[in-house]
């Protein structure tokens, strides 16, 4: 199954960010540090050009730390872009984030020369969370939903530091198929576009490799060698009562309690890629997504060809 959810407002959010980019000093793009990888749009590199980038892995409680670190490393490897981890435990974001951008742009924060940020992400990565604990109060609307903020809002931030608030934005077609699971299993896509048993079946396959220990832990089962994702979701929906008529287990619900416990971070800290990893999936996604285009273009040329709208393409002559 495909993931896929590009709400209309997500088109809005495309084209304010395309108009506004023009005045903007330093691009800020939340991402979660549970799936730094998946959770960075690559449509926003495309619309903010070379503006220099800090990326902001959030949440980083949640996420294994070990992974965090070489998650940092590797943006901050890259050219005019800077990486800090945050969490809701820290008491003074706004300051890191302030030098954080300072450092990007040492030209711009004073009154007479302002700084000027963006600050986008998928949704539900917590940016209005963020932003509230930033300003010191409710300055943007909260949920546990994808898509909740749905207009573009600037704050002041300090003494010369505006902030460009845009709402949580996802691609038009996400082309890593592990993405498309690893996106809807932190929240980030509506509900409506994925079907939980799917979902919690390869959040489970990918934990049974890199995280057996916690799942035994929390659940009080044995993940043996050769154990299936199928076999231990119905061993958890036993273990959590989610049992129907004639010992049949409520696949669903236990779908339900594997997400909910990745998300709320009761299973452990977790981190379902690593930037290696998350590459590999990337070239694969894209060799399938360049075929996928070749197809489409033989089709679309056979069709006009057919109707007489262009010549018919010549053969390659033999060698």
């Amino acid at each position: 199954m495909a993931i896929q959810w590009f709400p209309g407002h997500m088109h809005l959010t495309k084209k304010a960010i395309s108009e506004r980019i023009k005045e903007i000093d330093v691009v800020i793009e939340l991402l979660d540090a549970r799936l730094p990888g998946s959770s960075a749009n690559p449509m926003l590199a495309e619309l903010t050009g070379a503006k220099p980038a800090l990326k902001v892995l959030n949440k980083q409680d949640l996420a294994d730390p070990s992974l965090t670190a070489l998650w940092l490393a590797h943006y901050n490897g890259l050219p005019g872009t800077r990486a800090i981890g945050l969490d809701a435990s820290m008491s003074t974001p706004a300051k890191a984030l302030v030098e954080a951008c300072r450092g990007l742009a040492p030209n711009r924060g004073s009154m007479v020369k302002p700084m000027r940020v963006l600050i986008c992400g998928i949704p539900n990565v917590g940016k209005s969370t963020l932003i509230n604990t930033l300003t010191g109060k409710r300055a943007t609307k909260t949920g546990d939903e994808a898509g909740v903020t749905k207009l573009e809002q600037r704050i002041v931030l300090a003494d010369g530091f505006y902030l460009w608030d845009t709402p949580g934005m996802l691609w038009p077609r996400i082309i890593v198929a592990k993405s498309g699971y690893n996106l809807a299993a932190s929240g980030a896509i509506g509900r409506n576009a994925f079907e939980e048993e799917e979902v919690a079946l390869e959040l489970l396959d990918y934990l049974i490799g890199h995280y057996p220990g916690l799942l035994e832990a929390r659940y009080k089962v044995k993940v043996t060698p050769g154990i299936t994702d199928e076999q231990l979701l119905e061993e958890i929906g036993r273990k959590r009562g989610a049992v129907l008529t004639k010992g049949r287990v409520n696949l669903q619900k236990a779908a339900e309690i594997v997400i909910y416990e990745f998300r709320a971070a009761t299973l452990g800290r977790i981190t379902l890629e690593a930037p290696e990893e998350f590459a590999d999936w990337l070239a694969v996604g894209q060799k399938r997504d360049a075929e996928r285009q070749v197809k489409k273009d033989t089709i679309e040329t056979n069709r006009l060809v057919k109707f007489k709208k262009i010549p018919r393409p010549a053969k390659p002559e033999a060698s």
